[in-house]
């Protein structure tokens, strides 16, 4: 079976499918591994790096994409709205394409590739059980983004995070507030705490309180009534309009204490809530930062403008954009390691093989024979 780890085409994307250190689990279980020439230079891996450890480099993408019965992404059709047409029309139809392929967003290179042929498995629909932990390249990349998300915060703030004793007098520790309490949003106050910030977090589920608190932060309680607190995979569900304004107001009352937001509410194949209103923006203090990581999902702060810093009233809003591909050594290492084990759950005999009993293959498979297959993503097709 001929494994194609092709080089990203998506501005910006600085990482890669596979590292060198996980050719080998491949090749032992009998898979050829092509990887394109260069695909690995913005991680930090090289074309003799990837030979060393067995993979063949390929100049001619075309050539690699056609012989390919496997292709590798990091971002695949759907994740990149402009994937690009030859790309999809050098697979054939048949082979396996799997990369994180934003499927609720049902892109029109999504809907070519399902088309065409080419079977779809999506890395944002792994289950979140046991057995597929390993596979969890969603909660890998939100570590990371909810690691970097604190360094940006540190670098735009005009306060020093840790308390400091001074001969100069004593510098308060900088207050910092991370809303919503998932992966990134623990790793974000982790974070925070190992640079000396006083930290605070609140999810709408109650029983994350524990990891918090485990943390070193303080969990903030917001009497407000949840409707359904956990949805699907473990994220927060969505909730009501008027429970979204009860939050904000009893929120904007806590948050003008703080000098560092950051936000991190998202539901998968929805727009992000809205959690800080410009009415809530208006009784922050001067020198306020916030870092809102759902700016990609339309931002959880009124006024995130995706990739750009917005500066109003001394506030100072930032939107970052594929965070994880700022860190592309460690975020390239994890999401390798994701994907490889994720493939070699699907092999048998050196070849793929679809086994619809599996939840973790029945729950990733997007499009099949030319059709899309996914129950949730059917429904959304329904939907628009």
């Amino acid at each position: 079976m001929f494994v194609a780890v092709p080089r990203e085409t998506y501005p910006g994307e600085a990482r890669v499918a596979i590292i060198p250190q996980a050719v080998s689990s491949l090749t032992k279980a009998g898979l050829t591994v092509a990887v394109e020439a260069g695909a690995g230079a913005l991680s930090y891996h090289s074309d003799a790096d990837y030979e060393a450890a067995g993979a063949r480099i390929e100049s001619d993408r075309a050539a690699l994409l056609a012989h390919a019965d496997v292709v590798l992404l990091v971002r695949g059709p759907g994740s990149d709205p402009k994937f690009p047409e030859k790309d999809l029309q050098a697979i054939k139809p048949g082979a396996a394409l799997i990369a994180f392929l934003d499927p609720m967003d049902l892109a029109t290179p999504l809907l070519s590739a399902a088309r065409r042929g080419i079977t779809l498995l999506s890395m944002e629909l792994m289950p979140r059980i046991t057995r597929a932990q390993s596979m969890d390249a969603l909660s890998s990349m939100a570590s990371i983004a909810g690691y970097k998300s604190v360094l940006l915060a540190a670098d735009h703030a005009p306060t020093v995070f840790p308390m400091m004793m001074t001969a100069a007098g004593t510098l308060k520790p900088t207050r910092v507030f991370v809303l919503g309490a998932g992966v990134a949003g623990l790793q974000a106050i982790a974070t925070a705490k190992r640079l000396g910030a006083v930290v605070e977090g609140y999810d709408i589920r109650a029983e994350v309180r524990e990891q918090v608190e485990s943390l070193g932060a303080k969990f903030v309680e917001i009497k407000v009534d949840v409707e359904t607190a956990e949805g699907k995979g473990g994220y927060a569900a969505a909730q009501s309009k008027e429970f979204y304004e009860r939050q904000q107001q009893l929120l904007g009352e806590h948050l003008a204490t703080v000098d560092v937001i950051i936000t991190t509410a998202a539901v998968p194949g929805r727009k992000a809530p809205i959690l800080i209103t410009e009415k809530m923006l208006a009784g922050l203090r001067p020198g306020t930062i916030i870092v809102d990581l759902a700016a990609e999902r339309g931002g959880n702060c009124a006024l995130t403008r995706p990739d750009q810093r917005v500066d109003v009233d001394g506030l100072h809003i930032l939107g970052p954009m594929n965070v994880p591909a700022q860190v592309p050594v460690h975020a390239s290492q994890m999401y390798a390691r994701n994907i490889s084990t994720f493939l070699l759950h699907l092999v048998k005999d050196s070849a793929l093989r679809l086994d619809l009993e599996d939840e973790i293959t029945r729950e990733t498979l997007v499009a099949r024979d030319g059709k899309i297959v996914h129950p949730r993503v059917l429904e959304r097709m329904e939907k628009r």
